[in-house]
């Protein structure tokens, strides 16, 4: 199945989609405002490397994703949707909740954290099966928004797929065309339902072969 062309301003779209919603809105607002301390960052991140890994690597299987080196205002968003139920996980739900994060502040300080970490955990691949309709795939539907190389918008608002786990990848994408995940919904339905069964798993495990950005780079 082809995909259609989406004849929309898709970046300034992107980041409309990603955006918190009601009450979350403006903490999302504060966070951003906040100057962020990586140092408290790394002390607060110690809860969350208990399942991401002190490189932010996640795991391999996917069960939990590769968080590291993600861009500081995609990783405060993220969190803030996680507490404010905009997305459904409920480990992260839990440890974003005010318990573990009382303030925009902490939110801030350890999104700056996460932000700066350089992965070292290898990303779990696909089985190449379907590797080279992935590629073709990527770069007829995706890569207008994601680039070449599959790495974070400057806007904060595109997150870095190079070297995310491929499992990880795959259940987003479902779940974005299911709608179980609305903040991804709108902007992905339409190139999604444009791909092959297939090409889907393609899209995952290309990019998951490819080569995270290094910080030094960012």
């Amino acid at each position: 199945m082809k995909v259609k062309t989406v004849a929309l301003p898709l970046v300034a779209l992107m980041a409309a989609t990603l955006a918190p919603r009601g009450g979350a809105l403006s903490e999302v607002s504060a966070a951003l405002a906040a100057k962020a301390d990586p140092a408290r960052g790394a002390e607060i991140y110690r809860t969350c490397s208990a399942c991401h890994g002190d490189d932010g690597g996640g795991v391999r299987d996917g069960s939990i994703p590769a968080i590291g080196g993600m861009p500081a205002p995609l990783v405060a968003r993220q969190l803030v949707n996680f507490r404010r139920e905009q997305r459904s996980d409920i480990r992260m739900e839990h440890f974003a909740d005010a318990r573990h994060l009382a303030s925009a502040q902490e939110i801030a300080d350890v999104a700056a954290y996460v932000a700066s970490l350089e992965r070292r955990t290898q990303a779990g691949i696909g089985d190449g099966r379907a590797l080279d309709a992935g590629a073709k795939a990527y770069f007829r539907a995706c890569a207008s928004c994601h680039g070449a190389l599959g790495r974070a918008g400057r806007d904060g608002a595109t997150p870095a797929l190079a070297g995310q786990h491929q499992a990880y990848l795959e259940r987003q994408l479902r779940d974005a065309l299911a709608g179980r995940r609305p903040s991804m919904h709108g902007i992905h339905r339409m190139p999604l339902r444009g791909l092959t069964d297939e090409e889907l798993v393609g899209i995952t495990d290309y990019l998951s072969r490819m080569t995270p950005e290094p910080r030094a780079a960012r």
